[in-house]
């Protein structure tokens, strides 16, 4: 009789074969069927639950490329998890590098969106910092750091990924928008998620903070990029959207 760590490794290869009539070995005519079914039923649900984590890179692509597209990432990303919640975390890499998908460069970036928000959603709780806190800190706030909200998320793109997220997301038809760089934020100060869709020199900013940064030196990266960069449309979206939950004044980066 195999060890099941055997039998588990072989059943795990069968699923993943290209022939789908693998099995694994031992099996009866009946048994090969009703594994074939399983089989079937396991791609299934995990091109399902891809659908579900990246519905508007769905709508971008169409049915009939994302479930081809979807079918090649799981034959070569089995789930890791019991849990389905937080399937798919290589798939925008994996669109990004999919020959078929070459044509749509913004694809992959508004995949990793699609993924932040999927992310933060399900991150931990914590009470956002209240924005007189930071107002409170007077002169000391240049030299301050801070401490990001586990949901807090940055992304940012050569490609508006924000306004062709926000544009069909709600299943409406194509939507046409200007061709130019964005970054977004993604926050979840409650129980629902915010997205903000900001300019890079704004993402950079944030994107510094985020990353540790005092606010003087993610002022000095944003006005790099944009030498007309106005801290407060960086800081608006964090604080609104609840994006830090304490201040460091000891040795920041």
């Amino acid at each position: 009789m195999r060890e099941p760590a055997a039998w588990q490794a072989e059943v795990a290869a069968a699923l993943r074969a290209e022939d789908g009539a693998a099995a694994p070995a031992g099996l009866d005519a009946e048994d090969r069927a009703r594994f074939r079914v399983y089989r079937n039923n396991v791609a299934v649900g995990l091109t399902g639950a891809l659908a579900a984590a990246y519905p508007v890179t769905r709508r971008l692509v169409g049915e009939a490329f994302f479930t081809a597209t979807a079918k090649a990432f799981v034959a070569a990303h089995p789930p890791r998890s019991r849990s389905l919640a937080l399937y798919g975390a290589a798939f925008p890499s994996f669109l990004a590098a999919f020959p078929p998908a070459r044509g749509v460069a913004y694809l992959g970036d508004v995949a990793r969106l699609e993924r932040a928000v999927l992310e933060a959603l399900h991150a931990a709780d914590a009470a956002p910092l209240a924005p007189d806190v930071l107002a409170g800190l007077g002169e000391r706030a240049a030299a301050a750091g801070f401490t990001p909200h586990p949901a807090a998320r940055l992304v940012a793109s050569p490609h508006p990924i924000g306004s062709l997220w926000e544009g069909h997301r709600g299943g409406e038809g194509p939507v046409r928008v200007e061709a130019r760089p964005e970054a977004v934020l993604v926050t979840r100060p409650g129980e629902r998620v915010l997205v903000h869709t900001l300019s890079p020199a704004a993402g950079r900013f944030v994107a510094s903070l985020l990353d540790g940064a005092t606010a003087a030196t993610a002022a000095e990266a944003a006005f790099a990029v944009d030498p007309d960069f106005d801290p407060l449309t960086g800081w608006r979206p964090l604080l609104a959207g609840g994006a830090l939950v304490a201040v460091n004044l000891g040795d920041p980066q």
